[in-house]
Parts: structure tokens; sequence; C-alpha cells
């Protein structure tokens, strides 16, 4: 078929649109800190409802509905994140003459501040940045590293058990050393135009100032108030002297974040990683009442960011790049489109049978393989040669039937591959957020950035939130028959991620599109739909987010976007043998794109309040 050199502009989807919206089903049973019955596990660290079948991930963050956005207006530089005020704050620094990584630093501090329940600089993330005079492109990881002191039971209980998530969740057993800050500060010394300090202004007049409480902010409190309110701090987003939540419209400020922020804007990230933060960072999670963390100020003094080989792959003439492990994200990426070029999607119907079960199960097969070769390559030789290997997944296409799904999926064995067990269940819903970046120079940033758990930890120290990350290692360190499991916790290990910040390439080398999205275990699902969307079916970027959500990981099951179209499909799916659940799958895909003048359009979520926003405006 014929490439286009660029990913097409606005045009009108090939399948119909206007299809009624159906009554909801299977409503989500929230998450309860205490009390609760133990849920079912699975691999990829979501949750699954208790009123459907196991499977199914929670959404990241409760679901807050649909706002309808509209494609960006061409414009020379574009900034798509997850709240307005981020976006305007990096376009601001694009206005100043800043790069891509200054926007995206400006952005993820001010998100910092108006998302707390996503991320900030108590967590970690990957970035993925293109040099555009030198067409080098970079990747950085700034995940959280395990304490020292951790050893290979620290999740089970006294009864030799793993922990249910939430014992561990809310503790200071679930922190991980804090890399954002120190992955951030490295990328800017090599890309960065403005000073570091200016970075940072935005995010500290938000925070002293105050902010609008979203709607969605709101709900996200409401959701979340009884483990708020057990924790330290409540002060941070309930009202002076209760337990009620910031309402929406009101003003929050968060003044200890702002002073938080002037010290690191002075000092960079070491006076973040030493001296009377870290201290303070210690003591919460040291002084957690009933399961105290093994987190030491060594371990914040030693932390390091890693530069690390994108990964990139090929798909129908294009080049896709993501970061490696320790993300699972861009392998299952690369895995799955290298399967889904096996099959012609593009002459399927985008919210159709066929093209849903077709990509399914090409995510079944990269997710079984995932949970058990994949792993911080530091510590675990993950055989990614071997995964990415045509010919391998050449092997793993030829297991699909078009007449029936295969359901619980097998991990294969890729040339390299280690003597590994599969990881158990386990259950975790995760929180976080993505920003995409292109200046008018053409250099890009995709960054994918969390604290885990929805609010983290909990613990807090300095006006922001402790991850949790720690939790998504395995809770186990080997498997019922005493393979090790690849994924273990172990000393100074960064546990697997599946973040997937992605660039895409046309043939001639040139950047079409930066994109990524946070969603937990289905964070891959998003951007694959994405990228099909954008590439197969050439809708444009904001077509291509709006498109409902479907997915599947390591399991039988295949989950549709409840309230949209594609739950029609679910009786012509079951009877092709898919196990379907209708749940809420809040993505958060924020992508820019180029249009065919070599400007940029920008595409925000409908599923949260992101923006798109350029120096112009």
């Amino acid at each position: 078929m014929a490439q286009r050199a660029v990913i097409r502009g606005a045009r009108p989807p090939r399948a119909a649109r206007g299809a009624a919206w159906l009554q909801r089903a299977l409503a989500l049973v929230a998450f309860a800190l205490g009390g609760c019955a133990s849920a079912p596990m699975l691999p990829d660290g979501a949750a699954v409802p208790a009123v459907a079948q196991p499977g199914a991930p929670l959404a990241p963050e409760i679901a807050t509905g649909r706002t309808a956005r509209q494609l960006s207006p061409p414009a020379r530089d574009m900034v798509v994140a997850a709240h307005p005020l981020a976006a305007q704050a990096g376009a601001r620094m694009l206005a100043r003459g800043g790069s891509a990584i200054d926007a995206a630093i400006a952005a993820q501090m001010v998100l910092n501040v108006v998302e707390p329940q996503s991320s900030g600089i108590g967590g970690g993330g990957f970035l993925l940045h293109l040099d555009g005079s030198s067409a080098t492109l970079s990747a950085w990881d700034g995940r959280e590293t395990a304490p020292a002191a951790v050893t290979p039971g620290i999740f089970l209980g006294p009864d030799g058990r793993p922990r249910r998530f939430p014992e561990l969740a809310d503790s200071g057993l679930s922190v991980g050393a804090p890399g954002l800050l120190r992955m951030l500060e490295a990328a800017h010394r090599r890309h960065g135009r403005l000073p570091w300090a200016t970075l940072f202004e935005a995010a500290i007049r938000t925070a002293e100032d105050g902010f609008e409480v979203s709607a969605r902010l709101h709900r996200s409190l409401v959701a979340a108030a009884s483990r708020i309110c057990a924790s330290r701090s409540a002060a941070l987003f309930m009202q002076p002297g209760s337990c009620a939540p910031a309402p929406a419209g009101s003003r929050l400020r968060n003044p200890a974040l702002a002073r938080t922020f002037r010290a690191i804007a002075a000092g960079g990230a070491d006076a973040f990683h030493e001296g009377p933060i870290a201290r303070d960072i210690v003591a919460a999670v040291q002084a957690h009442p009933l399961r105290p963390g093994r987190l030491t100020q060594e371990d914040l003094r030693s932390y390091r960011a890693r530069e690390r080989k994108p990964l990139c792959g090929p798909y129908r003439g294009y080049r896709i790049c993501s970061v490696p492990a320790p993300s699972s994200g861009g392998i299952a990426l690369l895995q799955t489109l290298g399967i889904l070029e096996h099959f012609e999607l593009r002459a399927l119907a985008p919210e159709g049978v066929e093209a849903v079960h077709l990509i399914t199960e090409a995510w079944r097969l990269a997710y079984a393989d995932r949970g058990r070769h994949v792993a911080d390559d530091d510590f675990v030789p993950v055989p990614i040669a071997g995964l990415l290997d045509p010919r391998y997944l050449a092997q793993r296409a030829a297991l699909i039937r078009r007449d029936a799904s295969m359901g619980t999926p097998v991990a294969g064995a890729p040339d390299g591959a280690g003597e590994h067990g599969d990881e158990p269940p386990r259950f975790g819903p995760p929180s976080t957020t993505h920003l995409s970046v292109v200046d008018r120079d053409g250099n890009a940033v995709s960054m994918t950035t969390s604290i885990e758990h929805a609010f983290g930890s909990l613990l807090s120290a300095g006006g922001f939130l402790l991850n949790n990350q720690l939790t998504d290692f395995a809770f186990v360190p080997a498997d019922r028959t005493g393979r090790a499991l690849a994924n273990r916790i172990e000393p100074g290990k960064r546990p697997r991620s599946t973040m997937t910040p992605a660039m895409v390439f046309a043939p001639d080398g040139s950047l079409v599109a930066v994109i990524g999205s946070p969603g937990g275990g289905a964070i891959v699902n998003y951007v694959t739909k994405a990228l099909v969307a954008m590439i197969d079916w050439e809708l444009d970027v904001q077509q291509a987010v709006d498109l409902p959500n479907f997915g599947a990981m390591a399991s039988a099951a295949t989950f549709l976007e409840r309230g949209t179209a594609l739950e029609a499909l679910a009786p012509a799916l079951k009877r092709l043998g898919h196990r379907v659940l209708l749940i809420d799958l809040t993505s958060g895909l924020h992508g820019v794109a180029r249009t065919a003048d070599g400007r940029w359009v920008g595409g925000a979520d409908p599923r949260r309040e992101g923006a798109a926003r350029s120096s112009t405006r």
C-alpha cells in the first residue's frame, strides 16, 4: 500500500459516527482501603471490578465523563498536557524562546500543583527527546529505585502470603526513591535553553496564589476521601478542620509546595535529594505507624537518572519509537504492531468486530511475554532482540485465528530468554499523566510521569505526595515451581512500568507525531489504538484520541469502553470466545501531529481535562 508522508489532518472517520450510546452496565466497585474483601489480582497491576469477571483493569483514576475536544489550529509549536494551566505554562516557555524540554518541565511542575493525584516530584517517569538539529533521539529513565534495605519478602505478611495491595499502597513500604527531578535536570542540561529557575515560576505562582479546583479533581478527592482523611496529607486537599474535599470552583493553595519549588529552582535536584527536603521525605516514609518503609537519605542522595537507548521498530513503513526496559511499554507496543503487520487493518472499520478481535489478540500475546520476560535489565537480561525479531513476531501472529479468540495467552520463548516464572496476578490501580511537546526548531518531548496509585502513597513532604511505585514489583520473588520472577524486588532495582511515551517518524525520517497516555497496565492498549487509528485508518490526532477505547492483557478478557458504540460489539465478540467486560477506560492520550504544510496540531483526551496550546495563543 502507498505510504503517507505525514499523519493526516482533519477528516471524517471511515466508521459511521453518531451511534446512540447504550445504557451503562456493570458498575465498578469503588476502591476502599479497609474492610473490603480481597479483589482478584492481575499481572498488569490493575484492579478487577468485583461485579465483573477477572481480567479488566480499573481505570487509573475515576471516570468523570467526557468533554468534547477540537483539533487545535495548526501552529509552529505545540504543547498538549493534562490540564489547561500546565499546557499554558509550557506554551509560555516556548514563547520566551524556550526549547521543548523547557516547556515540558514547566508544564510538569504545574501538573504537580493542579493534578496532584497523577504525578509530581515525589514520583518518576520516562522521557523521549528528539533533537531537531541533529535528528538524535534519546531516552531518559527517571523511574524510582528500591531502597538498599529491601528484602525479597518485604511484601509478605506474617503468614508468608503476599499482602493485599491496599495494605501496601498507603504505607511506607511502597515508596521508592523518586527520580523525576534528576531525569528532568539531566535532560535540561543537555537540551534546555532557559534558566532552570525560570521553569518553576508558573508552578510557584499557581501553588502560592491557588487555582480553581476542577470538577475532575473534586470528584477524585471525593472518591479517595476515606484514604486521604486517614493520612497525614489531608490538610493539602480537605477543607480546614474537616474531612470535606475542596469543592469544585473553590481555590486551592499549597504554600508548602511553593517553598519546595523555590528551593529546587535555586539549588537544582540536589535541593530535593539532599538536605532538609530529603530528611522530610525519609521521616515521612519511616514514620508510617503500621508499615514503615526502608527508604533512607543515602537512597535519595545516590539516585541517578539513566540515559538509555531508545527502542524503535517498523510499522507500515513508519518508524515507531518509545522507551526500553525497565518500562515494558515500548517492547509491548512494538511487539503488538509487529504482530499486526501480518493483518490488513486498513480495510477494517475502526469500531468493527474484526479490528477489535485482531488487535486484542495481538495484545494478549505481547502482555503474556511482558509478564515473564520484562523487568529492569540492569538486574535481569531482557531478550529485547528476541522479542522484536520479525521471525518471532511472525510465529506469534500465526497463533491468532480470525474465527476464535485464543483465550488466556501463553508467553513465548524468544531467543535469549531466561528461565523465569510467570508473575502472579496482583491488584493496584495506578495514576499517571502524559504530555507531548514540539518546539519551532523541531525538538520534541514525549513524557509520561507517575506517582502510581491515585494520590500516590498519600505520604507527603514539602507539600508534595510520595509515590507507591514499589507495588509495581512482583509481590513474591518466585512462582510456585520456584522459578525466580524477572520483576522481583531487589535493592536498587527499578520496578517494571508500562509507560509508553512514543514518537512516529515518516519513511523519510521526519517526525510526524508525538503521543502517549496514562492508564496503568492499559497504557499500551491506548497508545496502540491511537497509532493504528492515525496510520491505518488515517484519522487525525484528535479523532484517534476520541476513538472508543478497548483492550486486552494476559487473560481471556476483552474490555470495551462502556457508554460508547463499542458496546454493540459484545455479542459478536462473545461468539468468537471473548470474555467481554464493559467498563470505564479512562485514558489520557495527549498527542501532537504534523500537518502537510509542516505545522503542528494537538489533540487532548476528552476523558480528562487536558488542552493543546501553542506559543501564539
